[in-house]
């Protein structure tokens, strides 16, 4: 049985007033720890996940580390956006658990955190190159139709591709709903900003030449 901090994190100042959000992950967090050790403290933050110098975070980073205790959080993506940030406090030693996928190792962990980070930049790209392309051709966004579908698929396969590509052997072997099970715990989306289903897992992994149609 070991020690726990938790952390919360909230976008805006309407869902930390109204508590939209919150209690989802209070009650999993809760869920967890009482199965599995002591809860010492509590830190919530109501900002943005790109900022990783929030206050209470910072808080309960030293705190874990003064007290050899694990940081316990709902979904990855209420602790960081960026693979790198989670990468340096797990190199710390600090032990950082997702309560919708307790069992996940620190490569695990890894994984997610860097297939959240990729689909973050696709989109942001992608978005980014049809502004500039409607623009150039003096064109409304919805008349360019053509050219957001070819720029659309060439998101979904780079992303298939990193999918593919970061999925550890183990994940690899189970089931397309497992996978997609997975992905969601972590708070992962599709390129377009949806939930994994089976049929979703299946479609990204075979848009690449050479994996075989239902081989998981």
């Amino acid at each position: 049985m070991g020690k726990f901090i938790a952390y919360f994190r909230v976008s805006t100042e309407r869902q930390g007033k109204s508590g939209l959000g919150l209690a989802a992950q209070h009650r999993k967090i809760s869920d967890f720890v009482a199965g599995s050790g002591t809860l010492i403290a509590e830190f919530c933050d109501v900002q943005s996940g790109k900022d990783d110098s929030r206050v209470e975070l910072q808080r309960a980073i030293q705190l874990a580390k003064s007290e050899s205790a694990k940081i316990v959080i709902a979904r990855l993506d209420r602790f960081s956006r960026r693979v790198s940030f989670i990468a340096n406090i797990l190199e710390q030693g600090i032990g950082l658990v997702c309560a919708e996928m307790p069992n996940a190792t620190d490569f695990q962990l890894h994984i997610f955190a860097a297939l959240a980070q990729e689909e973050r930049r696709l989109i942001s790209e992608r978005t980014k190159a049809a502004l500039a392309e409607a623009k150039r051709r003096g064109k409304l966004l919805g008349t360019n139709g053509r050219y957001l579908a070819a720029k659309n698929r060439r998101a979904a396969d780079e992303f298939a591709a990193s999918l593919r590509a970061k999925l550890d052997a183990d994940l690899m072997g189970r089931s397309y709903s497992e996978i997609a099970r997975q992905l969601n715990d972590a708070g992962i989306a599709t390129v377009t900003g949806r939930k994994f289903h089976p049929q979703t897992v299946k479609n990204y992994l075979t848009r690449q030449r050479g994996f075989p149609d239902g081989g998981i």
